[in-house]
Formats: structure tokens, C-alpha cells, sequence
């Protein structure tokens, strides 16, 4: 297995400012990767392997350069294999069903079987622009956000396809399954580019019936991207743009946890070892910050 040793962290790094409210999580650094990683956009954890999935766009976000792939990491933060998976294009959202990997990759969505190390599927979505977050449900449902069109793709029983379209939506990115809600990071309207009039905020979404409703007031947030719970009822958020890590209460109000770089992706957390894991896109590293 082939390892590298962890960057030391710096004094900056150490002491950045923690602009959280009294009530928020406090976070520490525990690990940063070298800067070994091409635009790191998601990281997964593989409860069954323990390990962590990486996707590396690799060039423009949205060319199909056959550049991408995927890297394996350990919950330590130790490379086990850079280009574990190659073949993709930009690759964004990874969510694990089983021993099943699946990848958002710009207008099509990739299945992966683990064991083999193999890519076994490919649902291509001809009119999809930036196939981006990908979740599954307890039945192994897989939704997926194309920020670009306003739209969340459903795979269901092998059939892939819209399950809704609503500009309501608000160029979504981040989702989360929490019961019968699907939670919705929205970018925000864009107007140039990946710049917004009015950022983003969480949505929910009503499985059965399909209603959109903010959480909380509207009160514009950033450009979120990464989603996920803090298993208090509160939400854990990147803001892409700036460069941050968001507290999100259940009323959407929200707070500042720890001032990053921009291109601040697509978290995953580790309730049991108490970790918070981040990409940082435009630095090409991995951030871990332990939940104290």
C-alpha cells in the first residue's frame, strides 16, 4: 500500500478564526493531505472498507475530457491509491450503495462495483448540463442534482430519470435524505457565471409530494455546495465562493464555523470518529477537523 505522510499543519492553520456562535460545534484541525489530489470536488466514506472515496475533476468542470477519476484515502488522512478509478470526466457527487459507487459525472451518472474495481454502468442524461451531489435512500434510490438545469434525477429500480424540475430549486447542489425530506443546498440565482444576485440557502423537499419550502426565512446564505447533519438537527454547509464552513440551524439561521479557501467542496462526516472532512478544490487537499 502506498502512503504519504501528512502535511505538518501550519501555525495559520492551526489558529484559524472560529467565528461560530456560542451554541455551535467547536472544531479542531486534525489532518491536512499534501497537495497530491486535481480538484478535489467529493469525498465519501465506505463504512464497509473504511475508507474514503475521493473524485478528482481534473480540468474544466464541465468538459468531457476523459481526465477525471477516483482516489481512495484513509480516515487518517494517508493516500492508499491516487487513480484508484479512471475513464471519467469530471466527476462530482459519490454516494455508496452496498459494495456500488456512484458518481455524478457532468450529464451522466456512473455506477461503479466496488469489488471489481470496475465501472458496470452508465445512465447518460442527454439534456443534463452539471450533474453535480449524489444521495440514495434506505432502498437504495439514487437522487441527483443537476445545478445548471434546476432539476433532480432519480434512479429507481434502473430506470434513471427527472423527478423534478422546479425553479424553486434555485440552482441546487448539496442534498441530503433526512426521513421524508430531501435537504437541498441551492447555489442561488446566477447571473455571471458561477456568481450569484442573491446566494443560495437550504431547501426542503416533501418526498411524496414533491413541495419545495426554505428553511427558515429566505435569508440568503452563500454559495453552498457541501451537505450534510450534524446529527443534532442542524446541518453542516460549505460555502464553494468564499471559502467557508457553515453551521445551519433546523430555523435557517446560520453561522460561521471555521473561515477556509475557496472551492471549499463536498463534505462528508464521520459521526463515530467525530470528524468533518472537506476538499478544497482550488488547493487541491483534504481538510479534517475533529468535533470536539
Amino acid at each position: 500500500m502506498k502512503t504519504i505522510p501528512i502535511r505538518f499543519l501550519s501555525l495559520l492553520f492551526i489558529l484559524l478564526p472560529v467565528l461560530a456562535s456560542a451554541d455551535s460545534p467547536i472544531l479542531v484541525p486534525a489532518w491536512q493531505t499534501q497537495t497530491v489530489f486535481q480538484q478535489p470536488e467529493s469525498v465519501v466514506y465506505d463504512s464497509q472498507r473504511d475508507l474514503l472515496f475521493v473524485s478528482n475533476v481534473n480540468g474544466a468542470p464541465n468538459e468531457a475530457d476523459g481526465n477525471g477519476y477516483i482516489s481512495q484515502l484513509s480516515v487518517d488522512g494517508k493516500l492508499i491509491e491516487q487513480h484508484w478509478l479512471t475513464g471519467l470526466d469530471a466527476p462530482k457527487g459519490l454516494a455508496i450503495v452496498g459494495d456500488t459507487l456512484y458518481v455524478a459525472d457532468i450529464n451522466q451518472l456512473v455506477v461503479i462495483d466496488i469489488k471489481q474495481k470496475k465501472i458496470t454502468k452508465r445512465y447518460p442524461v442527454s439534456d443534463a448540463k452539471f450533474l453535480n451531489d449524489v444521495v440514495a435512500d434506505v432502498a437504495g434510490n439514487v437522487y441527483v442534482s443537476d445545478m445548471f438545469t434546476n432539476t433532480i434525477h432519480r434512479l429507481m429500480k434502473g430506470t434513471f430519470e427527472v423527478w423534478l424540475h422546479d425553479d424553486a430549486l434555485e440552482y441546487p447542489n448539496g442534498l441530503l435524505l433526512e426521513g421524508d425530506n430531501l435537504i437541498v443546498a441551492s447555489w442561488g440565482n446566477m447571473t455571471d457565471g458561477f456568481v450569484t444576485d442573491i446566494p443560495g440557502h437550504l431547501k426542503t423537499i416533501d418526498i411524496a409530494s414533491k413541495k419545495i419550502q426554505s428553511l427558515g426565512n429566505k435569508t440568503p446564505v452563500g454559495n453552498l455546495d457541501g451537505l450534510e447533519s450534524d446529527g443534532e438537527g442542524n446541518y453542516f454547509v460549505t460555502d464553494w465562493m468564499i471559502g467557508k464552513l457553515l453551521h445551519i440551524s433546523s430555523d435557517g439561521t446560520s453561522s460561521t464555523l471555521i473561515s477556509l479557501e475557496p472551492g471549499s467542496a463536498d463534505l462528508t462526516v464521520l459521526p463515530q470518529q467525530k470528524l468533518v472532512i472537506i476538499p478544497i478544490m482550488l488547493s487541491n487537499d483534504i481538510v479534517a477537523y475533529r468535533i470536539k
